[in-house]
């Protein structure tokens, strides 16, 4: 299960997930995601509550990084544990988006 909040502010959309982002749950967080990108100059995804990712999951996220470096804007992932970080750093994701 995920938890998605949006919120909207000045350009940037904030984009909190909370629990498991796999097979089940991507697609609809893609659906947000994209949603969310039309509208801003910038898309902060806060990772604090998440607990796994995918390799759905890291689909997802590299879609919205290229969406989002076309039109000129920017991904930032906010919060990111250890464990999260891990998969990251392991899939070369590490290297290709911008973690704070």
């Amino acid at each position: 299960m995920l938890n998605v909040v949006n919120t909207f502010e000045n350009g940037t959309a904030r984009v909190d997930l909370e629990g498991r982002l796999d097979t089940v749950t991507a697609p609809e967080l893609e659906k947000q995601l994209k949603d969310a990108m039309d509208d801003a100059a910038e898309l902060v995804l806060g990772m604090e509550k998440l607990d796994y990712i995918s390799s759905a999951g890291l689909r997802v996220l590299l879609s919205a990084h290229k969406i989002m470096a076309g039109k000129g804007g920017a991904l930032k992932l906010t919060g990111v544990s250890d464990i999260i970080m891990d998969i990251f750093d392991t899939t070369g994701f590490s290297e290709i988006l911008n973690i704070e």
